[in-house]
């Protein structure tokens, strides 16, 4: 089994981050943390661990992105990732919705699914920058396969069929995806990643990345974009107040807050 993983270079979970003054072109990314997706960085190390149980044959991260997204890709290969391949755009194309949008990702990763003929996709959930949760459908759609998202686990039952546990509102669900090519999205639960040892930093830093030009896929990254007409920080949250008892706390529900 060949598997393809997604990866994606947003600002770091844990930056404060700001919205430009103009509150149209988006969050400020200069002189701004970036790292993994955190869901992708989950996918990858699922990926890692199917290889690692003899499940999976050969682990292929993509990215797509400008330059720096190779830094991401290393960190990919650092986990244990065999190889990467980095779908490269200009330095100046945002790949945070504002110019990059889910159509356009899963139309580039069904052209690399192609040209790898892989056997499963692996996805993060949603990426933290959009939040749109979109790509792994989108994908499953143009390929016309068997899709999970939400995965809680994921367990091989033969050559070609996988049992996924995924994520519900009101619990979990077990799907069995009977024929590969499949795309998988993973959730929180699925795994924890593993920690990045310095030797393998280092050894990921001579592992070549196999470069293509965005422009050489023959896909048109802004065409059917959404506009986005305008980005603001949330309000400010009001003040809170301690209170001394379950009485009052009760009292300024209901005469403050009107919740009951």
């Amino acid at each position: 089994m060949r598997v393809l993983v997604g990866v994606k270079r947003v600002v770091d979970y844990a930056a404060k981050v700001r919205v430009n003054p103009d509150k149209v072109s988006g969050v400020d990314l200069s002189n701004v943390k970036m790292s993994m997706n955190p869901f992708c960085e989950i996918a990858v190390e699922e990926s890692i661990r199917l290889k690692e149980s003899k499940i999976a044959s050969e682990t292929v991260a993509v990215s797509i992105g400008p330059k720096q997204c190779t830094e991401t890709l290393r960190t990919a290969l650092a986990m244990g990732m065999d190889r990467a391949i980095h779908i490269q755009t200009p330095n100046d194309f945002r790949i945070d919705y504002m110019q990059l949008q889910p159509l356009s990702v899963a139309r580039i990763l069904k052209n690399i699914v192609e040209k790898e003929q892989s056997d499963l996709v692996l996805v993060g959930k949603q990426s933290i920058d959009s939040d749109c949760g979109q790509v792994g459908p989108m994908l499953a759609g143009l390929m016309d396969c068997p899709q999970a998202t939400f995965a809680a686990s994921i367990t091989s039952e033969g050559d070609s069929k996988l049992v996924v546990e995924k994520e519900t509102d009101s619990g979990t669900e077990t799907l069995t995806l009977q024929n590969l090519p499949a795309v998988i999205t993973c959730d929180l639960r699925l795994n924890e990643p593993r920690y990045v040892k310095l030797p393998n930093i280092m050894k990921a830093k001579k592992k070549k990345i196999e470069t293509i030009n965005a422009e050489d896929l023959g896909i048109d990254l802004s065409s059917d974009n959404n506009e986005v007409m305008k980005v603001y920080e949330p309000p400010p949250r009001k003040e809170g107040i301690i209170v001394s008892d379950v009485d009052e706390l009760l009292d300024k529900l209901k005469n403050e807050a009107k919740v009951f």
